[in-house]
């Protein structure tokens, strides 16, 4: 299976990043290919909502989305990873959550997991950003939720390596 993880962090190796990689390890010793891409390190725009991509499927904006399109597709597994900020997820998880008009319909026949980072230590501090997620997947076709990465009361980079999180990422990688 292909493994792709999304990770929002505009922080490298901050909480967030770092379950993403315990992720991408459990998947790889599963024996799954799996890639990782940092959103804060491409080039993306925000939509503007020309919607010049309903003709052709092709965005007018010439960034590193089109590339990330391609792996959506390509893709079996995809993992989205944020922290919260402010009860919702980043701006970089949403900006590209919103660019995947072009070709969302592509995007199809996926497991999804989700992994959030919150300094809030209750679960339901992620209701928003989950909500978030659900309302972008609910828009692919057959999309299909296959776990949650809860890791709550990590602020400090860091702070998540003490937390159940880890092992619970590491664990749900390698079992897709």
């Amino acid at each position: 299976m292909k493994v792709l993880v999304i990770s929002g962090s505009p922080r490298i190796g901050g909480n967030s990043d770092v379950l993403c990689d315990q992720f991408i390890k459990g998947a790889k010793e599963g024996g799954h290919s799996a890639e990782k891409i940092n959103l804060g390190k491409k080039k993306l725009s925000p939509c503007t909502a020309c919607y010049a991509c309903r003709n052709n499927g092709v965005c007018v904006q010439k960034d590193d989305m089109t590339e990330i399109l391609e792996k959506l597709i390509l893709a079996d597994i995809i993992v989205l990873a944020t922290p919260v900020y402010f009860y919702s997820m980043d701006a970089q998880m949403k900006m590209f959550i919103d660019r995947c008009l072009p070709r969302y319909r592509e995007i199809k026949n996926k497991d999804f997991y989700f992994i959030i980072t919150a300094a809030d230590p209750q679960h339901e501090a992620t209701d928003e950003t989950m909500g978030g997620f659900r309302g972008y997947t609910r828009c692919l076709p057959y999309a299909k939720e296959k776990g949650i990465i809860y890791g709550n009361g990590a602020w400090e980079k860091g702070d998540i390596l003490g937390l159940p999180a880890m092992q619970n990422a590491y664990e749900m990688g390698k079992n897709v």
